[in-house]
């Protein structure tokens, strides 16, 4: 068995950090929607995905993976968000077994309802704290991760 390779005091000092802001920004963000909105921020950033997609529909396979979620967490969700009035299910058109989520009219106004006080608490928390290197250099560095992550 291989000795495992331990992280040095650079690297450790990176994944703490990364570990504590991720906790934290979403703590904060998760307390605003939950009070200002009465979302979760998984429900707010399924609102989000619906509205930037095409007609404000996605395959729910789709959504899962748009979202970062399980099928199962996404299903949870979105029955949360159907009963709200805010999002609705139905059947793909080209695949009996494929389900649509699609954003209602009252989804739509509760996200632009929400997205202004959304947007505040990411600004104070995040964005206006970095000057636009650091901006960049975070989106760049995260978007590495991701893209390794997720295998392309």
């Amino acid at each position: 068995m291989t000795e495992p390779r331990w992280l040095d005091a650079d690297e450790m000092a990176a994944w703490n950090a990364f570990v504590e802001v991720g906790n934290l920004v979403n703590r904060r963000v998760e307390q605003q929607l939950r009070e200002q909105a009465g979302l979760s921020h998984p429900q707010y950033e399924i609102l989000v995905r619906l509205a930037a997609a095409d007609g404000g529909e996605v395959r729910m396979s789709e959504l899962a993976q748009l979202v970062v979620t399980s099928k199962s967490g996404l299903t949870y969700q979105v029955t949360q968000l159907e009963k709200a009035g805010f999002v609705r299910r139905r059947t793909c058109d080209t695949d009996d077994r494929g389900v649509i989520a699609c954003l209602t009219e009252a989804g739509r106004r509760k996200l632009e309802d929400t997205a202004p006080g959304h947007v505040e608490i990411v600004r104070e928390h995040l964005i206006d704290v970095l000057d636009r290197d650091q901006l960049r250099a975070l989106a760049d560095v995260l978007g590495t991760v991701s893209r390794e992550l997720r295998g392309s």
